[in-house]
C-alpha cells in the first residue's frame, strides 16, 4: 500500500508507464526514487526535471525496511533487485496494483483498446483539467498528480491482462483488434479480457460503434456508442477536415451538444475526441471547457509528432499494428496532401511481424516509397523466423534501411517521411536529422 512515510522505490522507473506513475506520485507528495538501465531514454528527462533520483540496478537499492517496492511488469527474478526482494522476503506490488490504489481515490476514467489509448487519454486529460483538478497517467511517459484532484484519467493497457487490476467509474474502449500474439491465444482470448474489463466498470462504458467486437460486449452499466453513424449514441457530424486539423459537431442521442475544433489529423482522432466529449458531457462538464480542452491539445509524444527540415517534413509515430499504420498514413495525407509520402517502418517483434506480414506488405505498397528497418527484438522475444528482407521482397521499390545506409533517406526531396514503430526507431530519425 502507498504510504507517504515510506520511500516509493520503482524497479524499472524509466518504463513509459512507470515514469508516468512516478511523476504522478511525486506530485502528490510521495517520496519517489527508482532504478533502471543506464541507457538514455526519453522518459528520464521529466523524471530528472522533477528531481527524482534514478539509480542503476543494484541489490543494495532494496532496503530491509522503509520502502514500498513497485516492480515494473517486464522484470523477473533475473533482475538483481527483484532477486534481492525475494532473498530478503520483501513484498513488492505491481504497476497495475499501484494504479488501482489511485483509481479508487477519484472519479476515475480509464481508456483501453488495441489502438488510440495514449492519444485519447491525452485529449481526455486536457478536457477534464479545464473542468476540475485532474490527475492523469498517460502511456507516453507523462504523469501529473494534482492534490485533492476530482478526476483521475489513465491509460489501461491490456497486455497480459494488466488492466484487469482496475475498477474505474467510466471506461472508454477505442477498439478491439487482435494484438500481443506472444501472450493471447487467439481473438476470443483477447476479446474476453475486454469483456472482463467491461464487467469491472462501475458507472458507464463508452465504445466505438464501428467495431463489432465492442458492440457485442455485455455491460452491467449503461453502454454508449460513439462514431460517425446515425445509430451511435454520440455522433460526430458536419466534419470538415483541413491541413490544420478538423472541425465537427457532436450529437448526443440526436440532440446537438456543440461545435468542436481539434488540431489533430485523421478520422481516428475525430473519434477519440468524440469519445472524450461523450464522457465529459455525461459528467456535466461545461461545453466551453470541453471546447477549450480539445482546442488546446496538441498531441502525445510519438503520436504524429512533426519536425520540418526545409522541403522535408518528418513525422514520428508509434504505429506498429496494421490498423495504426493505416490511420497514420491517412493523417499524413490529410496534413500534407501535395507531398510525396515516404514511410520508414520498424516491425515490432517477430511474432507480430509474422502474424501481420501480408497486411504490412499491402499497406506499404500504397505509399510512394517504403523503407523497412531490421525487426525490433524485444526483451521477451530475441529472435524469429522472419526478416525485414522477407517483407521487402514482396513490396516493389522498397528497401531495407539501417544506420549504414541512412543517407538514402535524405535523397527524398519534397517529401513527408513518416517513421513508424514502437521500438528504438528514433535512432534512425536522429541519424537522418543530423544529415539534414
Amino acid at each position: 500500500m502507498l504510504d507517504k512515510n515510506r520511500q516509493i522505490w520503482f524497479i524499472g522507473i524509466k518504463g513509459t508507464g512507470m515514469a508516468s506513475l512516478a511523476l504522478l506520485l511525486n506530485d502528490l507528495g510521495y517520496h519517489v526514487a527508482g532504478s533502471d538501465i543506464e541507457k538514455y531514454t526519453f522518459t528520464q528527462v521529466p523524471l530528472e526535471k522533477a528531481g527524482i533520483n534514478i539509480a542503476q540496478f543494484a541489490a543494495d537499492n532494496i532496503k530491509d525496511s522503509g520502502q514500498v517496492i513497485v516492480k515494473g511488469n517486464a522484470f523477473k527474478n533475473d533482475n538483481v533487485e527483484v532477486k534481492a526482494c525475494e532473498d530478503k522476503k520483501i513484498a513488492w506490488q505491481s504497476y497495475p496494483d499501484t494504479v488501482e490504489e489511485i483509481v479508487q481515490m477519484h472519479t476515475s476514467i480509464g481508456v483501453s483498446g488495441t489502438h488510440g489509448k495514449t492519444s485519447t487519454t491525452g485529449i481526455l486529460a486536457s478536457v477534464m483539467t479545464q473542468a476540475a483538478p485532474t490527475s492523469y497517467l498517460i502511456g507516453d511517459g507523462e504523469g501529473k498528480g494534482i492534490k485533492n484532484s476530482r478526476f483521475f484519467v489513465y491509460e489501461a493497457d491490456e497486455y497480459r491482462r494488466h488492466f484487469l487490476a482496475y475498477h474505474p467509474d467510466y471506461q472508454i474502449m477505442t477498439n478491439i483488434d487482435f494484438d500481443h500474439p506472444d501472450y493471447f491465444k487467439d481473438q476470443a482470448d483477447y476479446t474476453s479480457a475486454f469483456q472482463t474489463a467491461a464487467d469491472q466498470t462501475k458507472k458507464a462504458l463508452f465504445v466505438w460503434g464501428g467495431n463489432e467486437r465492442l458492440k457485442t460486449l455485455q455491460s452491467k452499466v449503461p453502454k454508449y456508442t460513439y462514431g460517425f453513424e446515425n445509430e451511435d449514441d454520440f455522433q460526430a457530424v458536419n466534419v470538415n477536415r483541413t491541413t490544420s486539423g478538423a472541425e465537427f459537431s457532436v450529437l448526443a442521442h440526436g440532440k446537438k451538444i456543440g461545435d468542436f475544433t481539434i488540431h489533430l489529423f485523421g478520422d481516428h482522432n475525430i473519434l477519440n475526441a468524440t469519445a472524450v466529449v461523450a464522457v465529459a458531457y455525461t459528467e456535466n462538464v461545461p461545453l466551453a471547457d470541453i471546447q477549450k480542452g480539445l482546442l488546446s491539445y496538441r498531441g502525445a509524444k510519438r503520436r504524429f509528432s512533426e519536425k520540418d527540415f526545409g522541403n522535408i517534413n518528418i513525422i514520428d509515430d508509434y504505429a506498429h499494428h496494421p490498423t495504426e499504420m493505416r490511420a497514420t498514413i491517412q493523417a499524413a495525407r490529410q496534413r500534407f496532401p501535395h507531398k510525396r509520402l515516404v514511410v520508414v517502418f520498424q516491425p515490432h517483434t517477430f511474432t507480430r511481424t509474422k502474424k501481420y506480414a501480408p497486411e504490412f506488405e499491402e499497406i506499404l505498397r500504397q505509399v510512394d516509397k517504403a523503407y523497412i528497418t531490421p525487426i525490433y527484438a524485444s526483451a521477451r522475444e530475441a529472435s524469429g523466423d522472419i526478416t525485414s528482407a522477407d517483407l521487402v521482397a514482396k513490396i516493389s521499390g522498397s528497401e531495407v534501411i539501417d544506420l549504414d545506409n541512412i543517407a538514402d533517406l535524405a535523397q527524398n526531396k519534397d517529401s513527408v517521411i513518416v517513421f513508424m514503430g514502437a521500438g528504438d526507431i528514433q535512432k534512425y530519425e536522429d541519424a537522418l536529422e543530423k544529415l539534414l
